[in-house]
């Protein structure tokens, strides 16, 4: 499989896909076609542009469309997405609401690199906005990264996190969203060793795997099923020349969108086959419920091959970080020296990849902290996507997380810094 003829083959029959749809759709509102009272004109044309859509959705990165927010002042203000620091893999990016004062919260939402791009977390920005000045990292399609900008494992992930906590200082308040909560947790770790006065001042750790045989799942079932040997075969490919990363080896993300298609695949089967009666019956627009669910959904990025395999093996077969033996840059961090930064862990009761107990594993291990200083949550009723965002999270998780902040935040230590409203309790 680590070839360039079956990534391009893959892209191949995604191209010819959306070809298809699109011809469909073209040839069947031929207006000529308008006299023959056949429905088969009406349903292939909707299957040509729900098709079409699907396929394209696949290689285009879907926009944050955070462009306004509604203020206190009833105002409608503008929002800008800057890049803080600039990195081949990944960005720091900033989300200011022009013409609003500085809010009391400085949040950094850790978003995964797992297959789909960090807007996954758009509503979840969203809703942070409210009250808190939002940072994200925004992770790089590896397709896109020329291979001469080098590798990018589990341990430069850790780095980067390292770097953009120090950019943003003490005083912040770091969210991790499922995929990067045990590196976020190392990360923190090695500041409390290397630099513990730019820790953050909280850590909340949503449905991540700490320790992944906690509570064992399909996911992690297959991590253990499979040796690398066979992943490096069968899920390793070549990007092929089509993109700026030509020649890197990456876990495609079109293979990853296949397995979370399969996942649920009569679930998804039944979903589009209704959209495209939808079209048919004209009820279906450009922003309905299925278009703005699939939309995100299908857009997948691709991971470099070092990342994935280093993942598989270092966090899920070797338990590295539940073993508190994780190695970054050759130094061992100890998750027990993190003393001062409160911990909250949150977790789904329905979640079917991280289930509950593999998260608030972390707890357990940061033996330096003081039992004031932890905290927990299990979501009734939740499942995996429900604990970051919709109701469960806007309802039930986010003031509780707001409420964590408020409790712990780290007080300035100088007249200059109190000055700092990001710094404010």
């Amino acid at each position: 499989m680590r070839y360039m003829m079956t990534y391009d083959l893959m892209e191949t029959m995604r191209n010819t896909n959306q070809w298809l749809g699109a011809t469909a759709s073209a040839m069947a509102s031929y207006p000529l076609f308008s006299m023959v009272p056949n429905p088969a004109f009406s349903w292939m044309a909707a299957w040509g542009e729900v098709t079409e859509r699907t396929f394209q959705r696949m290689i285009v990165k879907p926009d944050w469309g955070i462009r306004t927010f509604t203020c206190e002042d009833g105002k409608d203000h503008l929002v800008d997405v800057t890049t803080v620091i600039e990195r081949p893999f990944g960005d720091l990016i900033h989300f200011r609401v022009n013409g609003r004062e500085e809010q009391p919260r400085k949040v950094l939402v850790v978003a995964p690199m797992s297959g789909h791009y960090a807007t996954l977390l758009r509503s979840t920005v969203k809703s942070l906005l409210v009250n808190c000045e939002v940072y994200v990292t925004d992770w790089h399609n590896a397709r896109d990264i020329p291979v001469s900008e080098g590798k990018f494992d589990v341990e430069d992930y850790t780095l980067y996190l390292v770097d953009f906590m120090k950019e943003l200082g003490p005083d912040t308040h770091v969210v991790a969203v499922c995929q990067p909560v045990p590196l976020t947790l190392a990360a923190t770790a090695y500041l409390a060793e290397v630099d513990p006065k730019a820790q953050p001042s909280t850590l909340t750790l949503i449905g991540g795997p700490v320790d992944p045989d906690a509570t064992p799942t399909e996911v992690t079932d297959f991590g253990r099923r499979v040796t690398m040997g066979q992943l490096e075969e069968t899920m390793i490919q070549r990007v092929g020349f089509k993109y700026k990363g030509v020649g890197r080896m990456v876990y495609p993300g079109l293979l990853q969108l296949a397995s979370f298609m399969s996942m649920n695949a009569e679930r998804h089967s039944k979903a589009f086959s209704d959209q495209i009666q939808r079209v048919v019956r004209d009820e279906a627009t450009e922003h309905d419920a299925h278009n703005r669910f699939y939309d995100e959904y299908l857009a997948v990025m691709d991971m470099t091959a070092e990342f994935y395999l280093s993942t598989v093996e270092r966090i899920f077969k070797n338990r590295e970080i539940a073993r508190n033996e994780f190695v970054v840059a050759g130094h061992k961090v100890d998750i027990g020296k993190i003393t001062d930064v409160a911990v909250k862990t949150v977790e789904g009761a329905n979640d079917d990849i991280s289930a509950p107990g593999q998260c608030i594993a972390a707890l357990d291990l940061c033996t330096g902290l003081p039992d004031s200083k932890k905290a927990s949550h299990v979501e009734p009723g939740a499942g995996h996507y429900g604990i970051f965002a919709g109701r469960s999270w806007r309802d039930n998780i986010r003031p509780l997380v707001i409420d964590f902040m408020n409790d712990n935040q780290r007080k300035p230590k100088s007249k200059r810094r109190a000055a700092n409203k990001n710094s404010a309790a």
